[in-house]
This record gives C-alpha cells, structure tokens and sequence, in this order.
C-alpha cells in the first residue's frame, strides 16, 4: 500500500498532536492562529496554508542554528531578540524530526521549572 502523501494540513495535524502530549499543555487562537501553551504561556505558534506550515518557537540553546537554514528567521515583533524562531516549511521536505526537537526545547524554555522537574521524575 502506498504511503499517504503528507499535506501541510496533516503535519500541522501532528506537530500539534506531538505539542499537546505535553502536561498542562492547551491550546488558544489567538489572531487566527493556533498557539499551544502551558499554565497560559505560548510555546509555539502554527498555522498552515495550502503549500505551507509556519510556526515559530522559543529556541534558547539551538536559535543560532535554526536561523542558519534557509527557511527560518528570527519572529518578528521583536520577539526574535528573545530567542524566537519562525520556520516556513514546505510539506514534501518538512524536517519532522528536527521541528519536534525544536517543540520540545521551546516547551523547556517556557513551562515553569516545576512542572518540568515533575515531568522529568517520572
């Protein structure tokens, strides 16, 4: 059976499945875009269109990294000099793998040491 062709509908789909497994995690619209947060806090921003997926996350340690690949750049609205990072992917090449890490770094740098440290007991 062939492998079902991915959308960037369907990646967005599952980033934010991957981005909801999270504790505490829920999700708001805000400006029409769907953000996922933790206790209110947003740790990332995506939306997609029909060709893309747009997203943008807190990168404290892997930001320099990130801006380096051709389809990310520093988030507007300043939020760029605080460690954000948008990425415009398109859904036939979408790094999967590398954009998890990314959610996973950015739910690290915004949920409250707390949670992470029950999180990381258990």
């Amino acid at each position: 059976m062939a492998k079902k062709k991915a959308t960037a509908a369907s990646i967005e789909s599952d980033l934010r499945e991957y981005a909801m497994r999270y504790p505490e995690t829920h999700e708001d619209f805000p400006w029409g875009e769907r953000a996922i947060k933790v206790k209110g806090k947003a740790f990332i921003f995506m939306r997609a269109t029909e060709s893309e997926i747009s997203l943008s996350v807190k990168l404290p340690q892997s930001r320099d990294m990130a801006i380096d690949l051709p389809w990310a750049e520093p988030t507007h609205y300043g939020l760029g000099k605080h460690g954000w990072v948008t990425a415009k992917l398109d859904p036939k090449d979408a790094p999967i793998d590398l954009i998890k890490a990314w959610i996973d770094e950015s739910f690290r740098a915004v949920a409250p040491k707390t949670l992470l440290k029950k999180m990381d007991a258990s």
